[in-house]
């Protein structure tokens, strides 16, 4: 499935995710100005997972909607590429990369790709991710992880512009 997701410009608030055709298949909801919580819901408006930092750890955790786990994000430290690991329990481990400089992401498991996002340069959806889904993870979990190496990649550029 192809989706669409677009990052908040004031980094909270709701906003849609879209499918190919440009037609709402859920929202996001980005719960605050101050903190990266994001709420995916979809169409119909039930809950489905929740993404969040825990109080002062660097890792991004996602739960289904009645609060249980499903999967952990983390990011792995590279020099020339960015680089992530998603844990899924026992569905699997996921690597998550893209080269420097690069819009593009991509997801594999076993080294072969199931997955990958990037960001888009389209005047309809300027800043927004292009997520094709392939493997056996839900692709609103998959939001969900997409919104992890966002909210990841913006603590990092902050640590590193302000010197820390």
């Amino acid at each position: 499935m192809e989706l669409y997701v677009t990052d908040n410009f004031f980094n909270m608030g709701r906003t849609d995710i879209l499918n190919a055709a440009g037609d709402p298949a859920g929202m996001l909801d980005l719960r605050s100005a101050f903190g990266s919580a994001v709420d995916i819901y979809a169409n119909s408006g039930e809950l489905l997972y929740t993404g969040k930092f825990r109080l002062m750890m660097r890792r991004w955790q996602i739960f289904d909607a009645s609060g249980r786990q499903v999967g952990e994000l983390c990011p792995r430290f590279t020099l020339f590429t960015k680089k992530f690991e998603y844990d899924a329990g026992d569905r699997g481990v996921y690597d998550i990369e893209s080269p420097n400089f690069s819009k593009s992401y991509s997801i594999t498991q076993d080294r072969a790709e199931v997955a990958s996002f990037e960001r888009t340069s389209s005047w309809m959806l300027s800043g927004a991710y292009r997520l094709r889904n392939t493997s056996r993870l839900d692709d609103y979990e998959l939001v969900a992880v997409v919104m992890g190496v966002n909210a990841i990649r913006k603590r990092q550029r902050s640590a590193s512009s302000s010197g820390g």
